[in-house]
């Protein structure tokens, strides 16, 4: 066990855990060097991620905010799939959920440019990929120093307590809690140092803030859950989804008869 008993009894009570030295800063540097080749790459690509929805007063006369997403960093470039890997960060992920039969759900990284960076409504990620469990957890990787000015991430602490809220999202595939009940200036921010990593449930209700700074926000995330979990509906099918990245995975054997009885 890599955590203190402190440590999982703020987990346990939070919902979340920053955490310090989970990868070197030559690993931290590899990642950040690639993750802008990848999105320098794809400039001419449609990368805009912006929640939709009517969680927002925001009137049409505001002016545009951006965020960049691409999904499968692991597809890109070898930095990222170590990262995936590591030992440290699966020991760490194993003592939050309780198993090392670890698997992938899927990967991404936001980018929110300086000064138009989009913010992000209060939500929990259960309502895009509900398992039976709640076994998931985020791994949120900061690419950059982060606070409420650059558009850090915000959480209500204690909410992943409350189970599965109900989704007030308005558009298909777009989700969020009651903003009314949960509202951003009331979140709690989560500021954090290039190189920390911020542990959380796919129950916490969470968000992040505009980025009004002269500073980008760089962020990359791993999702991932117990291989002893089961989806409670087919959602968000990713690449590598399902992959084994600690342990063993009990279900294989019987997915590859059904497979074979259905071919």
């Amino acid at each position: 066990m890599l955590l203190s008993e402190s440590q999982l009894k703020f987990y346990s009570e939070n919902g979340y855990l920053v955490l310090d030295e989970v990868y070197s800063t030559r690993e931290i540097d590899e990642c950040s060097s690639e993750y802008d080749k990848v999105f320098a790459l794809k400039e001419n690509y449609d990368l805009e991620a912006t929640w939709k929805g009517n969680w927002t007063t925001d009137t049409a006369s505001s002016p545009p905010t951006q965020v960049l997403s691409i999904h499968s960093l692991q597809n890109h470039a070898a930095i990222f799939t170590k990262m995936l890997l590591k030992d440290t960060l699966l020991e760490i992920v194993a003592d939050l959920i309780g198993t090392k039969d670890i698997l992938l759900h899927h990967t991404k990284a936001h980018l929110k440019p300086p000064g138009k960076g989009s913010p992000f409504p209060m939500h929990q990620d259960y309502q895009y990929f509900p398992y039976k469990n709640d076994s998931l957890v985020a791994v949120f990787i900061h690419l950059d120093d982060t606070n409420m000015e650059n558009g850090g991430l915000a959480v209500y602490p204690g909410s992943h307590k409350l189970g599965p809220l109900e989704d007030k999202g308005d558009i298909s595939g777009w989700h969020y809690v009651d903003q009314d009940k949960f509202p951003i200036d009331k979140a709690t921010s989560v500021n954090a140092r290039r190189g920390q990593v911020v542990i959380f449930s796919y129950l916490l209700v969470h968000g992040s803030f505009p980025n009004t700074s002269d500073r980008v926000r760089r962020m990359l995330l791993f999702q991932m859950m117990s291989a002893h979990d089961e989806k409670l509906r087919e959602t968000h099918h990713s690449p590598c989804q399902g992959m084994v990245l600690s342990g063993r995975n009990p279900h294989a054997e019987a997915n590859i008869k059904k497979r074979h009885e259905t071919s």
